[in-house]
């Protein structure tokens, strides 16, 4: 039997945007990052921007045919300081969200392990 690709457990293109949205929406109830990610409201061209770029990053990154045409992590996040308890709350939204998703246990830790692969990209550049 053949398995499935990260994309396809994560329920392909669509199942993706559905996450991002999630995601998002969590991350700016989340009190420990929601600061960061409010402002975004008063813009929602620059966020429908930046759930676009997420969405290609996630279904590029596992194994999707989207191509993503955003900035690095690491250019991404520079200057910004996040600090290790903001990434963990980060981190924890997304694992929630998974779960909401009832994505499967083996695609949660696969996920997590592509978050935590980014994690010097992102804290205090």
């Amino acid at each position: 039997m053949e398995s499935k690709s990260l994309f396809e457990r994560l329920g392909s293109s669509p199942g993706i945007a559905a996450l991002v949205e999630d995601i998002v929406t969590a991350h700016m109830e989340n009190p420990i990052i929601r600061a960061r990610f409010r402002p975004f409201l008063e813009t929602p061209e620059k966020l429908t921007v930046i759930k676009k770029h997420l969405a290609a990053f996630l279904e590029e990154g596992s194994g999707g045919l989207a191509k993503y045409t955003g900035r690095s992590m690491r250019d991404s996040h520079r200057g910004m300081n996040i600090a290790e308890a903001e990434y963990m709350a980060a981190i924890d939204d997304i694992l929630a969200v998974l779960k909401q998703h009832r994505i499967d246990e083996q695609t949660q830790k696969d996920v997590l392990a592509i978050a935590y692969s980014l994690k010097g990209e992102i804290l205090h550049l």
